[in-house]
């Protein structure tokens, strides 16, 4: 018997609509599982970088490189990036697909701006001979802010294409659970640097750290 070809959509198995409200759950879930395992990969360069700061084979210590002004200003670049990114989500959840845009722009122009000044940073320190081989320290150092700032450039690569698929597919579930999880992301990433402002370098500035 020849069967009608509508037969196999009806009955082959149906999966899960994309927009299916019951999956955020499932997929901040697995989120949260991520974050989690990110944050033990930090907890090993913070315990690395405990080890390593007293370290300084002769050379430079935090209390003589470090310009807590200068990094206080790029903190506040961060911090308020989160401001602006909450800002965005609840322009998305009230379906004001602009606002969102216009958020997420102003996110990434502060996180630009973090990450030009941590560069800017690492430039300058280089140039004055203080680059991560110059000492223990320094290498705990660079690695420990240098992965924070690797997961700050994933985070605004991650927000430019949630621009792109907003502009393409609006608002729907689909996105919003994508926004939910970069927002997540960039929130986890300013505890990270708050950790690590107070233990590289607010303790790392006092002289006799």
């Amino acid at each position: 018997m020849i069967r009608n070809p509508g037969d196999y959509s009806l009955n082959a198995p149906r999966p899960a609509h994309a927009d299916d409200p019951e999956a955020t759950g499932t997929v901040v879930f697995g989120f949260w599982i991520y974050l989690m395992s990110d944050c033990m990969l930090f907890a090993t360069l913070f315990a690395t970088y405990a080890v390593l700061a007293p370290n300084t084979a002769g050379g430079p210590s935090g209390a003589e490189i470090f310009d807590l002004g200068f990094v206080l200003a790029e903190t506040a670049l961060l911090l308020v990036s989160s401001v602006t990114d909450a800002y965005a989500m609840l322009a998305a959840r009230a379906g004001r697909r602009r606002a969102t845009l216009a958020w997420l722009a102003v996110t990434f122009l502060f996180g630009g701006g973090f990450l030009a000044m941590e560069l800017t940073e690492f430039g300058h320190l280089i140039a004055e001979g203080h680059g991560p081989d110059r000492s223990a320290f320094l290498s705990g150092f660079f690695t420990l802010v240098g992965t924070h700032g690797l997961h700050v450039s994933v985070g605004m690569a991650w927000l430019a294409v949630m621009a792109a698929q907003i502009l393409r597919f609006g608002l729907g579930e689909t996105v919003l659970r994508r926004l939910m999880c970069f927002s997540m992301f960039w929130h986890f990433l300013d505890v990270i640097w708050i950790c690590v402002f107070t233990i590289v370098y607010l303790i790392g500035a006092m002289p006799h750290a």
